[in-house]
């Protein structure tokens, strides 16, 4: 369902330091990366009002790490891996039942805020002229350079206006973001409802943050900057192996199962897609040349299932995902 985006003044121009803000991360088999993105959390300038942890069923210590670690962490251990979709899912759900979020900033584990991160987001929410639905971070890598993963799309055919706009707020406009850093205004999740999580990994940042701004504004803040810890510095030619799957599924589900972008921007972002598939295949000689048609013919057969049903062994986390969704009128 397409809602017009709220015209609320009051929330547009709340002042910045008085919005609560809901932290949440999604862990799986990662107890270091995990320990330190909470150390990072509660070393920030500006720390969150509170912070949500989804235990996907890690197998290691993680889901000790969070219950024990002094940041006071809400915790959810889920029973079974649901993904990282799944996960987001489940702990936005959270942060807006739960915690009463007005804005929730979602992480991976292995996403290191340095400690002005969020402050700098929240600057430049107060800074922003017009109301704003996603600030996306600078996402680095272990040697500063930007990572190639979690570049956000900036917005085509943006105003003269809209590129001053987000200039005032010390960013540029984006269209789409990486759930590696990005703060979400709640009241827009309220609206149009969470990540899909059916799509276990891989875009479902893309497909959500593209639902967000379809009519809403967001910039990408250059001057908030996180660290994505992952193993190897690499794009998405990189050969992810049998992950190709819901690389190819879910981003058919996105751009030909849902309203979030325009007719234009499917053409072009399916065409781009086509385009890295093609040489990501030349590239590594066909060896994903069938998983890829396995997640064709997933995309074909069916869409994503409602997130409450992928959830529906965890019952809390699923109550709280149905509670939004309905709201939502999803």
């Amino acid at each position: 369902m397409t809602h017009p985006p709220s015209t609320s003044s009051e929330t547009a121009h709340a002042e910045a330091s008085a919005q609560r803000v809901v932290a949440v991360v999604v862990t799986y088999n990662r107890e270091q990366l995990l320990s330190e993105c909470l150390d990072a959390l509660a070393a920030q300038e500006r720390r969150p009002d509170a912070v949500v942890v989804i235990d996907n069923a890690s197998t290691d210590a993680s889901g000790r790490v969070a219950d024990q670690h002094a940041v006071g962490a809400d915790v959810v251990h889920l029973r079974r891996n649901v993904g990282g979709a799944g996960g987001f899912a489940a702990g936005i759900a959270r942060a807006l039942v739960r915690h009463e979020a007005d804005w929730v900033w979602v992480m991976d584990d292995d996403t290191i805020p340095r400690p002005s991160a969020l402050k700098a987001l929240l600057d430049a929410l107060e800074l922003s002229p017009v109301r704003l639905s996603v600030l996306s971070s600078r996402a680095v890598w272990t040697d500063g350079r930007d990572h190639p993963m979690n570049r956000p799309r900036t917005r085509m055919g943006s105003s003269t206006e809209d590129k001053r706009d987000a200039a005032r707020a010390g960013g540029r406009p984006i269209r789409t973001a990486s759930y590696v850093s990005a703060l979400l205004n709640a009241e827009d999740v309220r609206r149009l409802g969470l990540p899909y999580a059916d799509y276990f990994i891989w875009s479902d940042d893309f497909e959500h943050t593209g639902r967000l701004l379809r009519h809403g504004r967001g910039i990408h803040v250059p001057a908030s900057v996180v660290e994505h810890r992952t193993a190897r510095f690499g794009d998405a030619q990189a050969n992810p192996g049998s992950r190709f799957y819901f690389d190819v599924r879910n981003r058919i589900w996105a751009l030909a199962r849902t309203s979030s972008f325009t007719p234009k921007e499917k053409v072009l972002y399916g065409g781009r897609t086509a385009l890295g598939w093609l040489v990501r295949l030349v590239r590594h000689r066909g060896d994903l040349f069938d998983v890829g048609m396995r997640g064709l013919l997933a995309a074909v057969r069916r869409g994503p299932r409602p997130s409450a049903v992928v959830l529906e062994l965890d019952g809390e986390a699923a109550a709280d995902v149905r509670r939004i969704e309905r709201a939502a009128g999803r």
